[in-house]
C-alpha cells in the first residue's frame, strides 16, 4: 500500500468527524477543522492495517468479477 492510502484514509476520518458535528455556518466549519487537526496532532496514533494483503487482494478480486459481470 502506497503511502496514498493513508492519505486518503486521513481523509475519510476528517470527513466522518465533520459530519458528525454541528456546523451552524461556514464560519463554524472553518473554525471546527484546525481545531480537530490540533487534537489530532496532540493525541497521534499510527494507523495499523487490520487485514493482510492477501485479504485485501482477494476482496478486490471479488469486487473486480462482480464489476466485470455486471453487463455494463
Amino acid at each position: 500500500m502506497s503511502w496514498l492510502n493513508l492519505v486518503e484514509r486521513w481523509f475519510a476520518e476528517l470527513t466522518q468527524k465533520l459530519k458528525r458535528g454541528v456546523h451552524r455556518s461556514v464560519q463554524a466549519l472553518e473554525r471546527d477543522i484546525p481545531a480537530w487537526l490540533t487534537d489530532w496532532n496532540k493525541h497521534p496514533s499510527p494507523f495499523v492495517w487490520t487485514k493482510t494483503a492477501d485479504e485485501i487482494l482477494d476482496k478486490v478480486a471479488t469486487y473486480c468479477r462482480r464489476v466485470s459481470d455486471s453487463d455494463h
